[in-house]
């Protein structure tokens, strides 16, 4: 018969050995996930949609965990992703081989603090061959760069396609890196395209829209062009609710509508005013960006000149088309300049089915760059997002730990082999 006290060890035993379960059942769960030759899960939502991935970060994600344990550790492995962008397969089998041994010591009588105590001693003494064992490398080494994008992205797709993306990964993060200030990964789009192979991936230096003009009479493609960025309400407004207007006759009503319109018009011909402006030669063309709509009248007007006009652009790459271009966004008409006017090489419309998308190449100041994804199905579309995800967050993580001192001759990257 069991006293106490002997009672409660028993039962701390018990939480001890169910909370251990639920590390080595995550763990079972991900180790046949890691490496190259890892294999894929598949997982099904409540409403039927199917992903496959063996992305760690994903697979915790999606999965409905209950155990508290196995939550904690999938949220430490989630933030691990969070700051390195890889290794959360790693983590998880760490952790859960790390309680399998604390298991074994356990059943032997040794006090859980102890075990404790020998893993923050480990902790120190890893700390310590680490940086005797660390290599310096130069980060503007673009195989070493290359490397380690390929060490994150061959875990999670074929090895073809990896070795493609890492390419388009590193140069992309280039793209968009100018010391000493942070790395924007917001500035890397990632736009998917259903169509073709997956090997048919292209990093854009500049953007892709995923619309395209809607007025049938405009150019689809243009070269040397200048490109205004507006967030200007080129169409008639509804009036404010509650407001009634009282006509005596039908033709103060038209004269109101003509004022209105006229309104509208002359911002229009604002814009007209500065292309007649800056393309003095056939051979320079204008672009508006606007942030906000365009009627059809104000769209009659624009392609009677030539213009291309796209409406109702993300603010996002409202924010992006400016810094790659060169320009400046505008919210008035009483700010046309030319100065404010951003300068790229080729703008031209591509349609794939029902969809188009709207390139502009050429920037002056790629500073912002569109990853534009291709895949023969959805599955494998998302599959490659995942990837390219881990993949600029490894080689952002490398730039900026490179990033140069004051003080320091070099930049160097200190990378950190674990065999």
């Amino acid at each position: 018969m069991l006293t106490r006290g002997q009672a409660d060890v028993v039962a701390s035993l018990a939480a001890l050995s169910m909370n251990i379960t639920a590390a080595k059942g995550l763990q079972g769960v991900l180790q046949s996930n890691l490496g190259p030759r890892g294999t894929m899960k598949m997982l099904v939502s409540g409403s039927g949609d199917i992903k496959l991935t063996k992305d760690g970060e994903v697979l915790l994600k999606e999965m409905q965990i209950q155990h508290p344990t196995a939550a904690l550790i999938a949220r430490t492995a989630a933030a691990q992703d969070e700051v390195t962008g890889d290794g959360t397969t790693s983590a998880v089998l760490v952790t859960g081989e790390l309680l399998r041994q604390a298991e074994r010591l356990l059943s032997e009588g040794l006090h859980p603090h102890t075990i404790i105590e020998g893993w923050d001693l480990a902790k120190v003494r890893v700390r310590d061959f680490l940086e005797k064992f660390k290599v310096a490398k130069d980060t503007n080494d673009f195989e070493i760069l290359a490397s380690v994008a390929k060490t994150s992205l061959r875990t999670k797709v074929r090895l073809e396609l990896a070795d493609r993306l890492a390419d388009i990964v590193v140069e992309a993060v280039q793209t968009v890196n100018r010391p000493p200030e942070p790395i924007d990964l917001f500035m890397i789009e990632i736009l998917a395209m259903q169509h073709h192979s997956d090997t048919d991936t292209r990093l854009v230096k500049g953007l892709v829209l995923d619309h395209g003009a809607r007025h049938p009479g405009m150019p689809k493609s243009l070269k040397n062009c200048f490109i205004l960025t507006c967030n200007v309400s080129l169409e008639q407004e509804k009036s404010v609710d509650n407001v009634v207007f009282k006509y005596k006759n039908a033709e103060e009503r038209e004269t109101m509508i003509a004022q209105e319109r006229k309104f509208v018009d002359d911002r229009v011909a604002a814009i007209i005013d500065l292309k007649r402006k800056v393309c003095d030669t056939p051979d320079k063309n204008f672009v508006v960006v606007n942030q906000k709509g365009i009627d059809p009248g104000s769209l009659q007007m624009l392609a009677n000149e030539g213009i291309l006009g796209l409406r109702r652009a993300k603010r996002r790459n409202m924010e992006r088309l400016t810094k790659a271009s060169g320009g400046v966004a505008v919210n008035s008409v009483e700010d046309l300049l030319p100065e404010v006017l951003g300068k790229a090489d080729h703008v031209y419309q591509h349609t794939l089915g029902e969809e188009t998308y709207t390139f502009i190449e050429g920037v002056q100041n790629p500073f912002s760059c569109t990853i534009l994804m291709k895949g023969p199905n959805k599955h494998t579309i998302l599959q490659m997002k995942d990837a390219i995800r881990d993949g600029v967050r490894a080689v952002k993580n490398l730039l900026e730990d490179g990033a140069i001192v004051p003080g320091a001759e070099h930049s160097k990257l200190e990378l950190i082999w674990i065999c």
